[in-house]
């Protein structure tokens, strides 16, 4: 980013809020609609500037907690979490229509006993399952904000985005206005979107109206059905600008500039969804940031241009968000089909980093940490010196972080063998000057703690 951009808060969010829609599952742009909707019911109901700023962000926000479920979905109904998620979006969770979608989606590899046996036992523990899920994903979700530097009511919306106006939601069956209103707003605006875009406007109307007094805060509901009696609501929904249009939004109000230590926070927030998704990747991004760090320290690399690489690291696999971890998490080899799964995350990563103006120099890094330098990584085959540097650094520090931790096909391994397998990479993959420095640095490292 240059020194004269002035990168507004609800710019960085909105566009970070498309990696949140692929870990659900929904249509691109599902939380910039949302949010669109959110805040005209918002305006509708006359809510003050301040609160009408922690709406703003608790819907863009409101699905930053739902990569840390990700594993457990997969775990327990044996099948693609983001699937399993997206058309989870259409249910109101009464049992004979959860059941039947059980029925539909889960197991679908196993044989007819198993898949038979899967569906009994969770449908009988529907309950400890759902409050588990709901109860893991709002609070994880809340405690990312805080760490991103958003009001107690912006968590607190998160926190509360599950819980339904009859006390029949989750996790604490909070009843009515004690639900935060933020998260009352949300919740009506993420239903309304996700039937909007599979079946259009008359589908979510209808829908709303059905849930109004058990989800939905009835008052809400007529508030949203006031705005969506002008067909122009709805076409605002499918206009190409809307992103801009939504950014305009808060920033024409009161806008947030992002300083360089708020983008370093930010990027570090987003590593935990990142790492989130899977149980074998806990910390792997911030540890692949502290191995590009000491290889840039070795290569005697500029404090601002480290800065930018700890970035980079920290956001390299944003990508796998949208891939599922029934690929991710599988204990053993991989087919066609799952390998060009995983092959996709560098592309979804740079597409993802290029939407957000203050990254969009960190996407080379995202797309390019698989590359290798005799032209057989992925995903586009790039050799030599058409791999930029930081992602060559990224690459080197990936690979030994990936060796000596553990992952669902083997155990972590020694440094000293990880470094051996380094050396065998050098040339053909791996950029030899970055191997050297890494290695100088972990030998520093040592001698450092022997002392």
């Amino acid at each position: 980013m240059a020194h004269n951009d002035v990168v507004q808060l609800a710019e960085l969010v909105s566009a970070l809020s498309y990696a949140l829609d692929m870990t659900e599952g929904q249509p691109v742009g599902h939380s910039i609609r949302a949010c669109w909707i959110g805040v005209h019911i918002g305006i509708e109901l006359g809510l003050p500037p301040d609160e009408m700023t922690d709406l703003y962000y608790t819907v863009l926000l409101k699905d930053i907690g739902c990569s840390s479920t990700a594993a457990r979905v997969c775990q327990l109904y044996l099948t693609d979490d983001i699937m399993f998620k997206r058309k989870a979006k259409f249910l109101d969770h009464t049992a004979p229509q959860f059941l039947r979608y059980l029925i539909a989606n889960a197991g679908m590899k196993q044989n007819l006993i198993d898949r038979f046996k899967l569906i009994i036992d969770t449908a009988l523990q529907t309950g400890e399952i759902s409050f588990e899920l709901t109860n893991t994903r709002c609070h994880r979700g809340a405690d990312i904000a805080r760490q991103m530097r958003f009001s107690e009511a912006v968590a607190q919306g998160i926190t509360d985005l599950d819980e339904h106006w009859d006390g029949k939601g989750l996790p604490a069956k909070k009843t009515g206005a004690s639900i935060a209103l933020t998260a009352r707003i949300a919740l009506l605006a993420q239903v309304t979107d996700v039937f909007f875009i599979s079946q259009g406007p008359e589908a979510a109307l209808a829908e709303v109206k059905r849930r109004s007094g058990s989800w939905f805060d009835p008052q809400l509901v007529e508030a949203l059905l006031r705005l969506g009696a002008d067909p122009l609501f709805w076409t605002s929904l499918q206009d190409p600008d809307l992103p801009q249009r939504v950014v305009a939004f808060e920033t024409l109000k009161h806008a947030s500039p992002v300083n360089e230590d708020y983008l370093d926070d930010i990027a570090a927030a987003f590593a935990e969804v990142i790492d989130a998704k899977t149980p074998y990747t806990g910390g792997h991004s911030d540890r692949v940031a502290l191995f590009s760090n000491m290889i840039a320290v070795e290569l005697g690399m500029s404090d601002e241009r480290r800065r930018h690489l700890r970035r980079a690291a920290l956001l390299h696999d944003i990508g796998k968000l949208g891939v599922s971890n029934l690929t991710l998490d599988k204990p053993g080899k991989l087919d066609d089909e799952e390998w060009a799964e995983i092959k996709r995350h560098p592309a979804l990563g740079r597409t993802i980093l290029a939407r957000v103006r203050a990254f969009d120099e960190l996407s080379e890094v995202a797309g390019n940490h698989h590359e290798r330098l005799d032209g057989k990584g992925y995903p586009c085959g790039i050799a030599g010196e058409t791999i930029d540097f930081e992602s060559r650094i990224v690459a080197v520090a990936d690979v030994f972080d990936a060796l000596t931790a553990d992952r669902p096909y083997r155990k972590a391994m020694e440094a000293t063998a990880a470094l051996a397998i380094l050396d065998d990479m050098t040339g053909p993959a791996l950029d030899v000057n970055c191997v050297t420095a890494l290695k100088r640095a972990l030998v520093g490292l040592n001698a450092a703690q022997a002392a």
